[in-house]
């Protein structure tokens, strides 16, 4: 450890945060540190959601300058320093003015983000979503979807054919891994665009549910998956990876919902739960439009 490894060590990072808190008369409770020296973590949910962050860096996230203004953070205000102690040479300016430098070595951000509330973000509105080629569920019924899967921060969860499911996961999973199962090249190619664009690196895309698309990923807790016509054979697949695997299935046929239960009976999946939200919000025009009511369907093996 250390500046041979340039990688900061504890009492490094505890130097530099008691540094900016004095610096900018400031309590350390009130601060975020992130450690991104050759790790893929989910700075730009964090900036949005706090409005102080310290960022331990290297040159392993050269372009971070640039992807924290593509994200739409250029008007945050940041002090950066270089180094593994903290030293007089601190610049202080805004993001975009920076956004075309490259981190080279030992660098560290303290970035300011006074337009935030410092809240969590539940059902995140669909125009914020690059456009696939599937409709995305409304995002009051995406909340729900979220209080089913009760993420918690280092979890690992399977999610197919979901593609704004997998974000909001993978925001709440910032320690973990989100699966993202996209079987088809547009899908996929959305759900890369979606990842980006949120700034989530704990998501891990693949096209199938196969051995080998699957090598090599950590073992999930739970799945969320839109149930089509492999609904069964997704059901034996994420069986076999993890024989106590929780459920949470989506469908909007009643044909489906309606062979759901004798394949958990087969399966042995049990507590089967069935919900059916339905939401209708008023258009400019104030007519209540009612969108698609889904059924959701819970069970664990």
């Amino acid at each position: 450890m250390g500046a041979n490894t340039n990688t900061f060590r504890n009492t490094e990072m505890l130097n530099w945060m008691g540094f900016f808190s004095e610096k900018m008369d400031v309590s350390p409770e009130k601060i975020h540190p992130m450690n991104l020296c050759g790790k893929k973590k989910n700075v730009i949910p964090l900036i949005e959601s706090h409005k102080r962050v310290l960022i331990f860096a290297d040159e392993s996230h050269k372009e971070l300058c640039y992807e924290l203004w593509e994200a739409g953070l250029g008007e945050c205000k940041v002090y950066i320093g270089t180094g593994f102690a903290p030293g007089s040479e601190i610049t202080a300016t805004d993001i975009k003015s920076v956004m075309g430098r490259e981190l080279e070595g030992p660098t560290v951000l303290f970035v300011v983000n006074e337009n935030t509330r410092e809240s969590y973000r539940i059902g995140i509105k669909n125009e914020n979503f690059s456009r696939g080629p599937i409709r995305y569920v409304g995002n009051e019924i995406r909340a729900v979807i979220m209080s089913l899967l009760d993420v918690d921060r280092q979890d690992t969860i399977c999610i197919v054919s979901g593609e704004s499911i997998v974000i909001e996961a993978a925001i709440a999973a910032s320690e973990g891994t989100i699966i993202a199962v996209e079987p088809d090249a547009g899908s996929m190619h959305a759900m890369e665009e979606n990842a980006a664009k949120f700034g989530v690196h704990n998501v891990e895309i693949v096209d199938g549910l196969s051995k080998e698309a699957m090598e090599g990923l950590p073992v999930p807790r739970l799945s969320f998956v839109v149930a089509d016509k492999h609904l069964e054979d997704n059901i034996k697949i994420l069986l076999e990876k993890n024989e106590h695997m929780q459920f949470v299935i989506y469908t909007l046929e009643l044909d489906t919902l309606a062979n759901i239960k004798p394949l958990f009976e087969q399966y042995g999946i049990g507590n089967m739960e069935v919900m059916q939200i339905s939401v209708s919000k008023t258009n400019h025009n104030s007519v209540f439009m009612t969108q698609p009511s889904p059924w959701l369907i819970t069970g664990e093996a």
